[in-house]
């Protein structure tokens, strides 16, 4: 007789830890199960060095707001992924205060968020953003500059040795965090102890059966030993092996659903002299044709206690949708409805497929070379390469287009409810809490009303939002920083 569990989570990312966390404090009688094919949790693209650990608000990230035909600029996309961020920090500030998280230090750190630009154009744009911004409560300390004696307070190391007369210009909110992912995700599956996690699992199918329940079956990948388990709801957080997944479940919605996997590198230093010369995230504008995850930023990442510089991404190409993956992916995913969809995508993204053709005949002094843009001082003997995450971006049906490439998460649920999924990438691990919240309002809108209030108690702002009340605003982010220990 095959066990009946009330939900399975699959892939020990960090919406899968984060969904256990909520459920765990509206559910805790719910047996929950996490099946991870790796030797851990965290290993793909929550692990910390395979992202930057911006701890994405929009506060330095300029794709969030672009400069339309006009030259305006519209906030209105920086706010709302900064709300949603406020919905996170509520959550963990709310463990912490539980005790259920350890020190806060060991996964979110205090980091200024910068924008810095280089020429009359982007000069121009960044004083129309910062306009745009300072004005908004969750903005609030927003400075700029184009005084490069300001500016190298602020980071000193972008100035250093830089040509007189250069045009520049940088925004910096102190109000920032690095946020280590990988950490955060161990601990917000300590923080479910009706969870259990099984490492070592890959799920290779799922089957709807009669009674409504789903029954998952796949291998050990440590003997291979076979396993089989039925659920009564599923979320499949597996990065971009989610697409494969949601397609052999047979559930309709996923259909016109492909993706596109992107690959990425960072120049690292963990040099002391360097390191202790930069404490921020630095953003710039992405280069033409580049996908908005490569937009190039001088990252300061802490990571177990250790404080590093990363510098990038560089765009690499790899069929796989893991950085574990099969090279088998991305032909794999093709479906008769998905097809045109994709077909459509490379007919409109030439520029594109050029931008990731650059990348990839890039030598190691050519990327030595970006880096000195930003850091005009930096040697090759402190930097090396590291290989970051997979992002599977989304391609998916337009009327219009016929496809599009949809940057950004989605989140695909089946019409009953009992099974969801999520598709894409960053600014996905930041917003986490609210999007793993609307998987519970989409999939269990029956028990909304009894666990409401619990939601309320952690995340005071449940349902709605920040930036047009002042005086909440203020409140929140000064509590919230108190309890995570992130003021500057």
């Amino acid at each position: 007789m095959t066990e009946t569990i009330d939900v399975a989570l699959i892939g020990g990312g960090i919406m899968s830890a984060t969904l256990a966390a909520l459920i765990h404090q509206v559910q805790p009688d719910w047996k929950v199960e996490v099946y991870e094919r790796l030797s851990d949790v965290a290993l793909e693209s929550s692990n910390p060095w395979n992202n930057a650990g911006t701890g994405h608000a929009a506060l330095c990230e300029l794709n969030y707001m672009p400069q339309d035909a006009h030259g305006q600029v519209d906030p209105a996309k920086a706010i709302g992924i900064n709300e949603q961020f406020q919905l996170s920090r509520q959550f963990w500030s709310h463990l912490v205060e539980e005790g259920l998280l350890g020190a806060p230090d060991t996964f979110i750190n205090p980091t200024p968020h910068m924008t810095f630009v280089r020429g009359d154009k982007d000069v121009e744009y960044l004083r129309k953003r910062y306009e745009a911004l300072k004005d908004q409560p969750l903005f609030a300390g927003i400075e700029f500059s184009e005084d490069p004696a300001v500016i190298a307070e602020w980071a000193p190391l972008l100035i250093n040795r830089r040509a007189v007369g250069e045009r520049i210009a940088a925004t910096r909110i102190t109000a920032g965090t690095d946020v280590d992912f990988g950490s955060l995700t161990h601990k917000l599956f300590g923080a479910a102890p009706n969870t259990h996690v099984r490492t070592n699992h890959e799920v290779r199918s799922l089957k709807r059966l009669k009674d409504g329940t789903w029954r998952i079956r796949g291998r050990q990948t440590l003997g291979r030993s076979p396993m089989e388990i039925n659920a009564r709801f599923v979320f499949v957080g597996a990065g971009g092996w989610a697409l494969k997944l949601l397609q052999k479940s047979g559930i309709p919605e996923i259909k016109g659903y492909g993706v596109f996997p992107i690959g990425g590198q960072f120049l690292r230093t963990d040099n002391p002299a360097v390191v202790s010369k930069h404490q921020a995230k630095v953003y710039s504008q992405a280069s033409v044709g580049a996908p908005p995850m490569s937009v190039p930023h001088l990252d300061t990442r802490v990571v177990d206690g250790q404080a590093s510089l990363l510098f990038g991404p560089y765009a690499t190409f790899s069929p796989k949708f893991l950085k574990r993956g099969s090279m088998l992916d991305l032909v794999t995913q093709v479906r008769p409805h998905n097809l045109l969809p994709m077909l459509a995508v490379a007919k409109d993204n030439p520029s594109l497929i050029t931008y990731l053709v650059g990348q990839l005949l890039q030598s190691r002094k050519q990327k030595m070379d970006s880096l000195r843009e930003f850091l005009p001082t930096a040697k090759d003997e402190d930097w090396y390469l590291i290989e970051a995450g997979q992002r599977a971006q989304v391609m998916k049906k337009d009327k219009d287009k016929g496809g599009v490439l949809q940057f950004g998460t989605e989140v695909i649920t089946g019409a009953d409810g009992t099974i969801a999924g999520l598709l894409g990438a960053s600014p996905g691990a930041s917003t986490a809490v609210p999007i793993m919240l609307d998987v519970l309002r989409k999939c269990f809108p029956d028990r909304m009303t009894a666990w409401e209030p619990r939601l309320r108690e952690m995340i005071p702002t449940y349902g709605s939002t920040l930036n047009d009340v002042p005086a909440t605003a203020a409140k929140v982010l000064e509590s919230t920083a108190e309890a995570l220990d992130i003021s500057l």
